[in-house]
């Protein structure tokens, strides 16, 4: 049984059909708009689908999601932390409110997911899988997107940490970082014909990434097959890192 944030549409739709495709029920994290099509779509896979309604910025978000899944579903087996925002411009144009809306939920929300799930999972003693979705600006720096940028870097680092503590529990966590994906997160670079080009021209791959992209590396890091995978943050870029 898998809990997917952020999963109305995008990345997080595309991991939760692929996670129902290899197999597992899927509670559908949306933080306002209806997950009901991602849902639809798990359900034509055979699994049962669960719609959640949150917004994973709030303090107490987290603890109500996983304890929905639970009821619905039996329990939560995997754990993905795709539910992201993004505010661009200028860091000295940086309100206070805009990087603090970032943080609330790429970070302060990712860390409140995986202390809940990572509850269960203990708890529970079957241990369990936990995907959280960084980026490439958990590698580099990015521009103009200095929240964006410092969250993604500090969910790379809490997913080793934490890692290093359920390692030995039974618990797997780790990481997937997208290249440049087509999603409403990057229409304004799409968008930016120069910006755009210049992007193209440094993927080895020759093309913007899909959400579908994604499916095959989040079933493996949810699968037996990555059993003896920590703290690991898998590139799923074109070779964007590699140029």
């Amino acid at each position: 049984m898998a809990l997917v944030t952020g999963a109305s549409r995008g990345i997080g739709a595309a991991i939760a059909r692929a996670l129902a495709e290899a197999g597992a029920d899927v509670a559908v994290h949306a933080n306002a708009t209806s997950p009901e099509a991602t849902c639809e779509a798990v359900r034509a896979l055979g699994r049962r689908a669960a719609p959640l309604i949150a917004d994973t910025g709030s303090a107490d978000a987290a603890e109500r999601l996983v304890s929905e899944a639970i009821e619905t579903l039996g329990a939560v087996d995997i754990l993905v932390n795709n539910a992201g925002i993004i505010r661009r411009g200028p860091t000295v144009d940086t309100r206070d409110e805009d990087w603090h809306a970032v943080i609330d939920v790429n970070l302060h929300g990712v860390f409140r997911l995986c202390r809940a799930a990572g509850r269960h999972m203990l708890s529970s003693g079957r241990g369990g899988k936990i995907i959280n979705i960084a980026s490439l600006l958990s590698f580099q720096g990015g521009l103009n997107v200095p929240a964006y940028a410092a969250a993604k870097s500090a969910v790379a680092g809490l997913t080793k940490e934490l890692a290093n503590e359920w390692a030995a529990k039974g618990i797997n966590v780790n990481a997937i970082a997208p290249g440049y994906i087509r999603t409403d997160n990057t229409v304004a670079l799409q968008n930016d014909e120069t910006r755009s080009r210049q992007i193209l021209e440094r993927i080895p791959a020759g093309r913007w990434g899909d959400a579908q992209d994604l499916g095959g590396a989040a079933v493996f890091l949810a699968s037996r097959a990555s059993d003896y995978v920590h703290g690991h943050i898998l590139a799923v870029d074109g070779g964007w890192l590699g140029r």
